[in-house]
Parts: structure tokens; C-alpha cells; sequence
């Protein structure tokens, strides 16, 4: 069985290969005969198109825009091209010096020589060094005389003046020093009635000055700023007296954010003086002591400093306001202010001289307390012109007045107080100013004194106060310059214990500057121009016209 079956599967395969051999050898056959025929092609079209299917997204259907159809205001406002501080009227004194403090670091070192009618030499100097970066030093020197045609109308300035700076990342150290000597006469006396040496009447003023302070110039992360400083003044008027100073001012300040900030100041101010030429010399001393904390808030449009000031004037304790506030009603056009302020104005021999040269020596010193309420406001009218206004009153305590010391020869002043007064003080002043070609200023005050009661009027002040400057550069090379000034008289005692008025006063003065090359120029100065002698203080007339001219060397 099992051969029988062997059998029969081998025969099985070898048919199914024969079968497959016959297969394939009618085909080849089959493909030799079709070669001789002609082909026939079929071809099949598909209108299938393989689409990418669109992606879903979100279509709104909103309401188009109205076309804004409003013309757009771009308007650019150009800042108003002032390179000069708005008028500060000054004291008037015939040939004062005003020295140019201001920094070039291109031309810093100049000599400036002139010589006048009345004998007049004058000579001005400053010198700059340093980078400004990270040092800096100016030296002036300023000197100039007369010899008026009165006997002993005479005078004398000789300043000296340096200033330092030292500059860290965040802080500047300061300092300056300053030695002058100014020799006025007393010759406000009836000539033909006595007869003075040169040298007994004579104010001779010595003055040194020492300061130094730090303050920071970038503000931390705590937000403070700080300027302590101190100060130290020795003042004599040969053989007659000495005074000297200490003055100590430590401001702080602490910002909170942009508007707010808290402000205290401390000041101690010390004096001691020494007389050497009365009867029954004396030795006092007076001293002022301060502590002004305030509150301030600013912002573009507002600002306001609300604050008092404890103050020890000589043992005495005074409450002193310190309020004072600035709003703009327009922007960069109009501000209104007004203020509640007091402060003390301390009568030492230095301080009250500066104001009248022709004084006694005194034998006591009262300070004067000043309390004033005032509004005003202030516009920028135009790209030039700046106007101000400002009305204040003004209560004072121990008010200095000057009268002449009519019991002796009239030729100096006594200095007496009034225990309380007041004063309506009105001022405005105006400035016109393109760039620095072309400036003019002017300047007005009033002065309405009440209220006397130990004096029956107020000696010797000024009512009335007009000044006006102009300067224009007319060429590239020529300055031109005039000053107008104008004050109403006052009132004085005669012999007698009579009161009588004093005139007032006018003085023009016009000058040029030729500038020949950049180093060399040539200047002019005509004073006085309507040869008004006038007399600012009784008995002490003042020069004429006078002349002054000479050559400035810029390098």
C-alpha cells in the first residue's frame, strides 16, 4: 500500500510539470506570432481629481469703519529760546563790578584792563582748570579805584575769588574761598567846617570766606539727596572792629516716587563780634538756630511745599511758616503762586555794611524777622517774552533802618530799629529774550512802608525801583549794551531832628564790545550819561558822567 502510494503522488507531480511546460510553450508561441500584427492601444481616462479639503476657520461679518475725516493737529511747540535768567534786580553802586562767572571750557582764561576818567584802573581776571568731568577749578580777580572831586571821594574793590569742584560717580565735593578788601570814606560832612586826616576816616572792610560741601548728584536706591556744607567768614573793619561766622546747613531730602517728597534742613548760624574802637568796647554774640521740615508734592501741573520752621533767634523760639504753592492755569503759559513764608534776616556788621558802607560801628546786633503773604503770577507770553507779577505784605519785627548821626558831624549813619512794621511790596518785571543775540529786562518794585510807631517814618529806604538792561549782539562782532536805572526818593533826619526828603535818583549807562579777533577785543563803558549826581544816602553824592575803556584777551 505504502508503494502503491508513492506511486501515485510521484506521478501526480511529474503531470502537473508537464502540464506547466506545455502551458508556457503555447504562449511563446502565441508571442511570435502577434509580433507580425498591428498594436492596438486603449487608453482609459479617470475624472477622478485628488482636492485637499479647505481648513475650517472663523469669518466675521462686522460693520465697516467710518473713514475719519478730522484733519490731525500736530503741533509742535518750540521751547521758548531763553539762554538767560529772567531779570534779578542788583543794589546800585557807581562803577561796580559785575564779574562773568559763567564757565566756557572752550575759552576759560581771559584779562580784561581799562582805565577811566576820576582816575579809574580797573583790571579783571579769570582763570579755568580742570576736564569739568572729573575736576574743576576757577580762579577771578577783580580790581578798581576812583578819586572823586570831592575831598576823600574815594573807593577801592579788590576781590579774590576761587571755586573747586570734585566730581565722584555720585557725588561732588566743593568748595571756594574768597579774600576782598573794599575801602570806602566818610566824607559826607561840611568840608569847611572840619578838617579829617585821610586815614581816621576811612571804612577799610576785610572779609575771608572759606566754604566747603558735599552733595550727590545721582539719587540712590534709598531715594535721598544731600548738601551739607560749612561755612566760615572772619570780617574786620581795621582798628575798629571784628566779626566772625560759623554757618552750618545740613539739607536732606527723601523722594517717593515722581511727586512726593519730604524735605529737612538744618542751620546753625553763629556770630561773635568785637569792637575796638568805642568807649566801653564790646564783646556779643549772636546766634540763630534752625530745624525746617516740609512736605512737598509736585507734579506737571501743580506744585506745593507745605513746611515750618522752629526757629531759636538768640534763645527766643519762633514758630516760622513755610508754605508756598505754584499752579499752572495754562500749560507753559500761565502759573499763578502764592505763599505764606517768614524768615530772619540776621543784622551783623558784614550783612548790614553790604547795604550802606557809610556806617557807625554799632554796639549791639538785633535781627529782623520777616513774615510775608504774597500771590502773583507768572506767563510766558509768545516764543521771547516772560512777564511776573507778585504782591506781597510783609510784617517785620525789629526792622533796620539807617539814620545820620546828626548829634556829631552827619557824616555816618547810626543803625536804629523799629519793634514792628509793615510794608505792601509790589513787583513786576518783564524780559524779552532771543537766544543769546538780542535781550532786554526790565524791573519794577514799589514799596508802601506803614505802621511805624518808634520812627516816625522809614529812613532812608527806597519807595521806588526801576531797572531795565539791553543787550544786543547787532553784528557778529560788536555787543552793544545799556543799563537804565531809577529810584524815588526817601526820607532822612536833619540837624534839628527835622525830617527831610532826599530826590530821587536816574543813571544811564551805555557800552560796546568790538571783538577784533577771537582773542582780542576792545570795550567801552560810558556811565552816568545824564551826569546826575544824585544822593542814594544823604551827604554821599555820587560821581558824574565817567568813562571807562580798554582791551579783554580771551585765551
Amino acid at each position: 500500500m505504502k508503494v502503491q502510494a508513492i506511486t501515485h503522488s510521484i506521478f501526480n507531480i511529474r503531470y502537473s510539470i508537464l502540464i506547466l511546460v506545455l502551458t508556457l510553450l503555447g504562449n511563446a508561441a502565441f508571442a511570435q506570432k502577434d509580433t507580425t500584427k498591428k498594436t492596438t492601444t486603449i487608453d482609459i481616462t479617470s475624472s477622478y481629481k485628488p482636492v485637499l479639503r479647505n481648513a475650517v476657520k472663523i469669518n466675521f461679518a462686522a460693520a465697516h469703519l467710518n473713514a475719519d475725516t478730522s484733519k490731525p493737529k500736530m503741533n509742535y511747540v518750540v521751547p521758548a529760546q531763553n539762554l538767560f535768567y529772567s531779570y534779578q534786580p542788583i543794589s546800585l553802586r557807581p562803577l561796580a563790578l559785575q564779574p562773568d562767572t559763567n564757565l566756557n571750557l572752550g575759552m576759560r582764561n581771559y584779562l580784561k584792563v581799562g582805565f577811566g576818567n576820576f582816575s579809574t584802573p580797573y583790571v579783571s581776571a579769570g582763570f579755568g582748570f580742570g576736564d569739568g568731568k572729573t575736576s574743576l577749578l576757577n580762579v577771578y580777580a577783580d580790581y578798581i579805584s576812583s578819586k572823586g572831586k570831592i575831598k576823600y571821594q574815594d573807593f577801592a574793590r579788590l576781590d579774590l575769588k576761587a571755586t573747586g569742584s570734585f566730581f565722584t560717580k555720585k557725588n561732588e565735593a566743593y568748595g571756594s574761598a574768597i579774600i576782598s578788601q573794599h575801602d570806602n570814606y566818610l566824607y559826607g560832612y561840611d568840608h569847611a567846617l572840619y578838617n579829617y586826616k585821610k586815614d581816621s576816616i576811612r571804612n577799610q572792610f576785610q572779609n575771608i570766606t572759606l566754604k566747603a560741601g558735599i552733595r550727590n548728584t545721582a539719587i540712590g536706591d534709598f531715594g535721598i539727596k544731600y548738601d551739607p556744607n560749612v561755612e566760615v567768614n572772619s570780617f574786620t573793619n581795621k582798628n575798629k572792629l571784628s566779626e566772625s561766622s560759623l554757618i552750618v546747613t545740613a539739607p536732606v531730602e527723601k523722594q517717593f516716587g515722581e511727586a512726593m517728597s519730604i524735605k529737612v534742613e538744618g542751620r546753625a548760624d553763629i556770630t561773635s563780634y568785637t569792637t575796638k574802637d568805642l568807649a566801653a568796647n564790646v564783646k556779643i554774640s549772636n546766634n540763630i538756630f534752625q530745624v525746617a521740615p516740609a512736605l512737598a508734592f509736585s507734579s506737571p501741573r501743580f506744585s506745593i511745599n507745605a513746611g515750618i520752621t522752629p526757629t531759636w533767634d538768640n534763645g527766643n523760639f519762633v514758630w516760622l511758616p513755610n508754605v508756598y504753592a505754584e499752579a499752572q492755569l495754562k500749560e507753559k503759559v500761565v502759573m499763578i503762586q502764592a505763599g505764606w513764608v517768614g524768615n530772619y534776616r540776621k543784622n551783623t556788621f558784614r550783612n548790614l555794611s553790604a547795604i550802606n558802607p557809610y556806617m557807625q560801628t554799632i554796639s549791639f546786633q538785633t535781627n529782623t524777622k520777616e513774615v510775608e503773604y504774597y500771590g502773583g503770577l507768572k506767563a510766558t507770553l509768545g516764543k521771547h517774552f516772560n512777564f511776573s507779577a507778585k504782591a506781597g505784605l510783609i510784617s517785620y519785627t525789629n526792622f533796620a533802618l539807617f539814620i545820620n548821626d546828626t548829634a556829631t558831624d552827619n557824616k555816618a549813619f547810626k543803625t536804629v530799629y523799629e519793634a514792628k512794621a509793615n510794608n505792601l511790596r509790589i513787583h513786576g518785571d518783564l524780559s524779552y529774550i532771543n537766544q543769546d543775540k538780542f535781550t532786554v529786562t526790565a524791573g519794577l518794585t514799589l514799596n508802601g512802608y506803614t505802621g511805624f510807631n518808634n520812627n516816625t517814618k522809614a529812613w532812608n529806604t527806597v519807595p521806588l525801583e526801576f531797572t531795565s538792561s539791553l543787550r544786543w549782539w547787532a553784528f557778529k562782532q560788536v555787543l552793544l549794551k545799556g543799563d537804565f536805572y531809577m529810584f524815588g526818593g526817601g526820607n532822612y533826619i536833619a540837624k534839628g531832628n527835622t525830617t527831610k526828603s532826599f530826590n530821587g535818583g536816574t543813571d544811564l549807562s551805555a557800552g560796546m564790545e568790538f571783538k577784533i579777533n577771537k582773542m582780542f577785543s576792545a570795550w567801552l563803558d560810558v556811565n552816568n550819561i545824564l551826569n546826575n549826581k544824585y544822593e542814594r544816602w544823604h551827604n554821599y553824592e555820587v560821581y558824574g558822567l565817567n568813562v571807562l575803556g580798554g582791551v579783554r584777551v580771551t585765551f
